[in-house]
């Protein structure tokens, strides 16, 4: 699966053209970057795109240090996830103790 260009402003370390949705890890980094991110038309191609499991796959067992923690929050509520495994670890920190 094509990722699309207007995705490109939440992956900044990727080129989005060489990129494979249906890659694993691929996906994992785009949803994570647009649930995170993203405007409504990056949050709408990629519940499109991918499984209600998958997403929240995401947000169950998150990325580390990458998160804004309204946006982890956000997505818990909206998916109705009871449990956020390392949670603080996901949430980003510029200043680490």
């Amino acid at each position: 699966m094509v990722v699309p260009g207007f995705l490109q402003v939440y992956l900044p370390s990727y080129d989005v053209t060489k990129l494979d949705a249906n890659d694993s890890f691929t996906a994992r980094e785009i949803i994570t970057s647009v649930l995170n991110e993203g405007n409504d038309k990056a949050v709408k191609w990629v519940f499109e795109k991918y499984t209600l499991d998958e997403i929240r796959e995401c947000i169950k067992k998150p990325q580390k240090g990458v998160w804004f923690p309204e946006s982890l929050n956000y997505w818990r509520q909206i998916l109705k996830i009871k449990e956020i495994l390392h949670y603080n670890d996901a949430i980003l920190n510029i200043y680490p103790s």
